[in-house]
């Protein structure tokens, strides 16, 4: 199809312009802070046409940028993770999939560089992040709506803005919306060195709360029993150490957690179950051993042990714009008063997309991914 604006004339296939240019589309009345072109602007963007092997089906294209419409925003990336959810979406093993070709990315940090005449939110140098899933944010830049973005303090560091739409607001609720917890009380999470992990244990510091914090074991445990602990963890154990008798030595001096964080399923989330205290709740949020959640029905009867699940999706889609604004700018007060800060990282150009996709897939990885446009 053709579209026509003040700005540009682009020519742009209709599949592309229905998943990969924003919905908003390109009428109305283009930004006039947007230097005109007689051609279209092509630009970097991380594309797959098909679910598979994301190391195999992610290709790096450049697509025609759309023309800024009225209601529209143009802005530039500044840094996006590769997340889990990010690596199961483009394998087609997630809740939410977009329509293909699609561009990968559904968090990041991006600088607005022009607006369009009818957006009144936002103004260029503001820094913004995706409102939700599935925007495409491994591109250089893109022309989105108004309202799929939130505005951003840009005084927060560039990692702690490009990770903050995610994991830091799932680690919040979950400490917030289950269990009526004070300080004093006690969390246990499997997957604590997970971006999640890591943002729990800092956030249940900031709130009083104790934290008992699960991993795998490695070679370099006590780096990473060391990392956790310096950012708050109380207890950091391994998996085979929270099936030893030997666990119920830690509640002597600690309470037994009312709420247990379950990101792996399998064995590692029946011991949690065993650890809660009576009438207590584990939440799932992720599966990563690929294995079912297997509840021991003692613990259910005698122990009356609740089984939740949480998906920041569905939280957004229950709960208002303006809650999820008001969550993101606790979280930036936590960053500034060093509270909250980003996972390791390990930022990658763009071009070197393969190199970080295959580190982000490996195991024991102890950083986060950060493309970088």
């Amino acid at each position: 199809m053709w579209v026509c604006s003040k700005l540009w004339r682009v020519r742009i296939p209709g599949r592309l312009w229905r998943r990969l240019l924003p919905a908003s589309g390109c009428h109305g009345t283009a930004a006039s802070s947007y230097s005109a072109s007689a051609e279209p602007a092509r630009v970097p963007a991380l594309v797959y046409g098909h679910h598979g092997d994301p190391a195999k089906v992610v290709e790096l294209k450049n697509l025609e940028l759309a023309a800024v419409g009225g209601s529209d925003v143009l802005v530039k990336m500044l840094a996006a993770p590769i997340n889990p959810s990010d690596i199961n979406m483009i394998q087609g093993n997630y809740g939410l999939l977009p329509e293909l070709p699609a561009v990968g990315g559904n968090e990041g940090v991006a600088q607005v560089v022009a607006v369009g005449s009818s957006v009144t939110g936002l103004k260029p140098g503001d820094w913004v992040i995706p409102a939700n899933a599935g925007l495409g944010t491994w591109r250089t830049e893109a022309v989105f709506s108004e309202e799929a973005l939130i505005q951003v303090p840009s005084d927060i560091p560039l990692e702690s803005a490009a990770t903050l739409g995610v994991n830091p607001c799932t680690a919040y609720r979950m400490l917030m919306d289950f269990e009526q917890l004070q300080p004093g009380d006690s969390v246990i999470q499997n997957a604590s060195n997970s971006g999640v992990g890591q943002a729990v244990i800092q956030i249940a510091a900031a709130l009083g709360l104790r934290t008992i914090n699960v991993v795998r074991d490695r070679p370099d445990i006590q780096k990473l029993t060391d990392r956790l602990k310096s950012l708050g963890a109380e207890h950091v154990i391994t998996e085979e150490e929270l099936r030893r008798p030997e666990m119920k030595n830690l509640f002597k001096d600690m309470p037994q957690p009312r709420l247990a964080l379950n990101c792996v399923g399998g064995k590692s989330s029946t011991e949690l179950l065993r650890q809660l205290a009576r009438g207590g709740t584990m939440v799932t949020y992720g599966g990563m051993a690929k294995q079912p959640v297997i509840a021991s029905v003692s613990l259910l009867i005698f122990k009356d042990l609740k089984l939740r699940g949480f998906w920041l999706s569905q939280w957004k889609k229950d709960h208002s714009p303006d809650q999820f604004k008001e969550l993101i700018l606790t979280l930036c007060n936590l960053i500034r008063q060093g509270q909250l800060t980003a996972p390791a990282c390990s930022q990658v150009p763009l071009q070197d997309y393969q190199r970080a996709l295959e580190a982000s897939m490996k195991p024991f990885v102890s950083s986060k991914q950060i493309l970088t446009m």
